[in-house]
């Protein structure tokens, strides 16, 4: 008989999960240590531990993500943790980041290509040079005519503070 773990609703009967599952506590530390080559955080319940073999296992014989997938990922995951982004679809959060610790009406002053350009934070957006903008990056773009990410273009830090 395999030994099934329940796991949010479902249970896993059959495949990899009930391979892993069949293990028990002191087989997934086990098979943990071959795989990752270092102990448990002691903090890991068994159930993700179950999961993250898994996924180590079915990786291992059907293949990984993509280098594109996974930078993909770890770009939505440093967005979602508020850490520097740099990349396709993180610059409308960086913004948003920004937005939220400038306060409407601060004045942020750039000089490009020897002209100085002054960019108004407003409560929904910027305005540079009498047009609304959703995002600092989009300004970037407008003022040079390339992807930027707009805090960082216009020198603010991950706090928005320059």
């Amino acid at each position: 008989m395999v030994k099934t773990v329940q796991s949010e609703g479902a249970i896993a009967s059959g495949g990899i999960d009930a391979e892993l599952a069949a293990l028990g506590p002191d087989g997934l530390r086990a098979a943990w240590r071959r795989t990752v080559g270092k102990p448990i955080p002691g903090h890991m319940p068994n159930s993700l531990l179950l999961r993250i073999l898994a996924y180590q296992q079915q990786a291992k014989r059907q293949g990984d993500l993509s280098r594109r997938s996974q930078r993909l990922l770890d770009q939505q995951a440093k967005a979602g943790k508020g850490e520097d982004r740099s990349g396709a679809g993180a610059t409308a959060a960086a913004s948003v980041a920004a937005q939220r610790v400038l306060k409407p009406g601060t004045l942020l002053v750039r000089e490009h290509d020897g002209v100085m350009h002054q960019v108004t934070v407003m409560a929904d957006g910027f305005a540079w040079r009498g047009e609304s903008y959703a995002s600092l990056s989009r300004v970037a773009l407008a003022i040079t005519g390339t992807r930027w990410n707009g805090p960082r273009f216009f020198g603010l830090d991950r706090a928005g503070r320059s």
